[in-house]
């Protein structure tokens, strides 16, 4: 074959995958300016893209409650997306097709700040739409988890379904000792005696006892009003304890248990609506991949260590259940 007939195999051969690459490129700009048109990005690589007739719009909370990370693909994926989860109710809000709300909850609670947060958005939905809200308790829905719950007209639970645990907890390490022994010694210059709480007085404890109590009368407050209960009567129940799903209903806590199919059925009955829709989140198989290599990485006891502390919040309130292991 002389070299002229290769030279021009090779510059064809160039000229195809060019135009093919070009191909691809117009259509996938093309179908994004019309996809852009048709649906609102949230927050956290999610699209709010419901139909266009009646349906019922199903919102996760799984998963701790806590303040959303900016996504990497070094970090681990957070299974609750708060601020994209605020972000759907509020689409939700404006959108007339939308007949009420399936509020899936399998959480053992979380931070104060972004319970309290998603409950009022809650609330706020039902206040400005006028439509119900039905809650299903998978797993888990305690603590921070059970106060999203109580903004729900219904609540349904799993037979084998773990709440309640009403209550706050505010919980670090005193790790005094450990300095001691290893030869550490902790130094701090404060404008207060207050200030430095590395060696805890009683006139400390008092002080954040007293904003934990706070808190809780805070959180008694929206079970009473959610569940039509008095507030003493939530308080006899509200000693931070879990409750198996049948003691829940005994108590006035959950009303029916229930399959999460069986529970569908009876909302699509009661509300006339036959059809649901969900939030989409999109993980890019890339994120996927480095995600599952990262968590195949032992980890060194100082990792451990810091993960364990970071769990406990370092004197922060929590709305939270902890779980035996």
């Amino acid at each position: 074959m002389k070299t002229k007939q290769i030279v021009s195999m090779i510059i064809a051969a160039l000229l195809f995958v060019l135009i093919g690459i070009s191909s691809v490129l117009t259509n996938k700009v093309s179908e994004n300016i019309f996809s852009e048109s048709a649906k609102q990005i949230l927050y956290g690589d999610a699209s709010f893209n419901p139909p266009n007739y009646e349906y019922i719009a199903v919102v996760r909370i799984e998963g701790t409650i806590q303040e959303q990370v900016k996504k990497s693909v070094f970090s681990s994926g957070q299974s609750y997306l708060h601020t994209t989860t605020m972000e759907y109710i509020d689409q939700l809000i404006k959108d007339p097709h939308n007949k009420g709300m399936l509020l899936y909850v399998d959480s053992p609670g979380g931070a104060v700040y972004e319970s309290e947060e998603i409950y009022n958005k809650l609330m706020e939905y039902k206040e400005k739409t006028e439509r119900p809200i039905w809650d299903y308790m998978a797993h888990y829905a305690a603590s921070g988890g059970y106060m999203a719950s109580v903004a729900a007209d219904v609540i349904y639970a799993n037979p084998n379904t773990t709440t309640g645990s009403i209550g706050v907890i505010m919980s670090g390490y005193d790790m005094t000792g450990l300095y001691e022994k290893l030869g550490i010694r902790y130094i701090s210059i404060t404008s207060g005696e207050n200030k430095d709480s590395t060696k805890m007085t009683q006139e400390q404890i008092d002080i954040y006892q007293s904003q934990i109590n706070e808190i809780y009368e805070s959180f008694v407050d929206k079970v009473a009003t959610g569940r039509n209960m008095s507030v003493e009567d939530v308080k006899e129940l509200a000693d931070g304890r879990t409750y198996t799903t049948k003691q829940a209903i005994e108590n006035g806590l959950v009303d029916e248990s229930s399959s999460y199919e069986d529970m569908k059925k009876q909302m699509e009955k009661e509300l006339g609506v036959a059809s649901f829709y969900e939030m989409q989140v999109q993980t890019s198989s890339l994120e996927g991949i480095l995600t599952e290599m990262k968590s195949l990485v032992p980890k060194s006891e100082a990792q451990v260590l810091i993960e364990e502390a970071g769990k406990m919040e370092s004197g922060v309130p929590m709305y939270y259940a902890e779980q035996l292991q």
